[in-house]
């Protein structure tokens, strides 16, 4: 079984002047490393690929996300499964090392998974050069005919994606992602510590069920709207990308881009569209 989702923590409660010490409930955050076998059979490679803070729980969809997200596979084919390492160094390693087994038709050059990394982290290009490489990574074409959402509709989600949110209500600390059909049907939430890793969460649970593409169905994220995120929603064929917070300006031109319906401080009755208006039916009336 993974690690807890939560941990404990002593606190001391300070209100109108009197100080309580008591254990409260804490968002738990550890790091997740992911490591790739690949290669033809009797040339497997094991390569660590990246180390991730999440909270722990879900990881192999964590896992799974990440490698579609980030263009390594592109079909639930290309991964023939995802385990716990059991061959770890360190007590505190268990549970916190998976590896993903790739297919051996897939082909994994290294030394530019390595630079691709160290310029996603780095932030060392231009927003256009992103989009560009985005749309030229075999992300899915976003349907043009829908689907449509109702507007009153975009109004109750947060309600909805909260009342489903059962680490949030007793910690407070994590973010959340959650997939909803177009007449407002919760099909899937994950939470985290990590805004990314929500979403990587929700994707790598759609693709292991091989519902991919997710073109019938909306994408609320409980807080801004990045890039990533939304870069991460197009791969994923997401056509609707509702946000609680804002949207940053490279948000906007990728979802323009894209083709996506992008909302933004969905929140208090009241939201903004950004791009992609055509979506929303009701809106105004």
């Amino acid at each position: 079984m993974p690690a807890a989702s939560y941990d404990y923590a002593t606190v001391q409660r300070v209100a109108g002047g009197q100080v309580i010490t008591e254990s409260d409930l804490v968002a738990a955050e550890e790091p997740l490393e992911i490591r790739l076998g690949f290669g033809p059979a009797g040339q497997r490679e094991h390569r660590t690929l990246s180390v991730t803070m999440r909270t722990p729980g879900h990881d192999f969809e964590l896992a799974a996300g990440f490698l579609l997200t980030e263009g390594i596979i592109q079909r639930r084919q290309d991964l023939t499964g995802v385990i716990y390492c059991p061959d770890v160094e360190k007590p505190e390693e268990r549970e916190n090392v998976v590896r993903a087994e790739l297919a051996s038709s897939v082909e994994v050059s290294m030394p530019r998974l390595e630079r691709h990394f160290y310029t996603s982290s780095s932030c060392g290009v231009c927003g256009k050069t992103s989009i560009d490489a985005v749309q030229a990574a075999s992300c899915p074409v976003l349907p043009t005919d829908g689907p449509f959402v109702a507007a009153e509709l975009i109004h109750e989600l947060p309600a909805r994606q909260r009342a489903a949110q059962e680490l949030f209500e007793q910690t407070g600390g994590l973010h959340a992602a959650a997939l909803f059909s177009p007449t407002g049907e919760l099909l899937l939430l994950r939470e985290d510590v990590g805004r990314h890793n929500a979403l990587d969460k929700v994707i790598g649970a759609a693709l292991l069920q091989e519902w991919l593409p997710l073109h019938n169905s909306i994408l609320l994220v409980s807080g801004r709207a990045s890039f990533e995120l939304v870069q991460k929603a197009a791969v994923a064929g997401i056509p609707v990308m509702a946000a609680v917070g804002a949207p940053s300006s490279l948000a906007v031109q990728a979802a323009a881009g894209f083709g996506m319906t992008l909302l933004g401080f969905v929140r208090q009755q009241r939201y903004n569209v950004y791009s992609g208006a055509w979506r929303i039916t009701g809106a105004g009336s």
